[in-house]
């Protein structure tokens, strides 16, 4: 991402959220202000929604997966949102080096994780942003500050994730890793097998094995697994869905008793429970 501004605000309104998982040097802030879908950040997933704010360090993976509604030919949903880059380590450097940003270096650094901000402090945050689209030069400057303090006031914060592949992974590397991502995250629905992802990498089944377990410290099948029970629980929270059976094979379960006995292994509950509790 090269451009001439140490700070980088912009905005987006698209009919839906690009599609594949991506990582760049830059720290990134969004606001969703309308959309919702799957999160999917380092090796763990969340769903997400409008009227929420991310943050993601430095080279973490991640992307924002659309609901399946925002590919149909008629759909007119969209999303937009408000997002900040910046690099403490590039043009913000000698800044961040200052001793009064000690604090704030000390908080992105715990935060590399990154993090979901907490709905009291929704209000602040989001104003702030709108506040650093709305100014440029010194003002944009200043309003950033601001918003970094603000920011680092912010504790007791669950991070995304806490098993992400390697931040030090070449860009040849994290491409492959990301194009495995991706094929699973398009294709969770179907049967998937173990040569069709392996191919996706230019890999025979064994060495992809040992590959993915390497750099993601999953099997295949647990992640898919993970993708596949995610959607799940996104259908049973929405309600939008013709039974248990129904979710099952939609997320591309090939049976009722193992659709049961993974969703239970995962979230530590039947799917029935899950339903009834949200």
């Amino acid at each position: 991402m090269s451009h001439d501004r140490t700070i980088i605000v912009q905005t987006e309104e698209m009919p839906h959220f690009y599609t594949y998982l991506h990582r760049h040097k830059e720290i990134q802030l969004t606001w969703i202000q309308e959309g919702e879908g799957t999160l999917v950040a380092g090796m763990n997933m969340h769903l997400f929604k409008a009227g929420e704010i991310y943050l993601f360090g430095a080279n973490m993976p991640h992307v924002f997966k659309s609901d399946p509604e925002y590919f149909e030919p008629d759909s007119t949903k969209q999303i937009r949102t408000i997002t900040v880059f910046f690099n403490p380590n590039d043009k913000l450097s000698a800044l961040f080096d200052l001793p009064e940003m000690k604090a704030v270096q000390a908080f992105l650094e715990d935060y590399d994780c990154g993090f979901k901000v907490p709905q009291e402090f929704f209000e602040d945050i989001s104003g702030r942003l709108q506040g650093l689209l709305n100014s440029d030069g010194i003002d944009q400057l200043m309003q950033f500050l601001q918003l970094l303090k603000t920011l680092s006031n912010v504790n007791g914060l669950e991070p995304l994730t806490v098993n992400s592949f390697p931040r030090s992974i070449n860009d040849n590397e994290g491409m492959r890793v990301a194009s495995i991502y991706n094929y699973i995250i398009q294709n969770y629905n179907k049967p998937i097998t173990l040569e069709e992802v392996a191919e996706q990498a230019y890999m025979t089944p064994h060495a992809f094995c040992r590959y993915f377990k390497k750099h993601t410290r999953y099997t295949l099948v647990s992640f898919l697994n993970k993708v596949r029970i995610n959607e799940a629980c996104k259908l049973l929270m929405s309600g939008s869905h013709n039974g248990i059976a129904a979710i099952a094979y939609s997320c591309g379960f090939n049976s009722i008793t193992n659709f049961n006995r993974v969703f239970k292994s995962i979230t530590g509950k039947s799917p029935r429970s899950y339903k009834e509790q949200y």
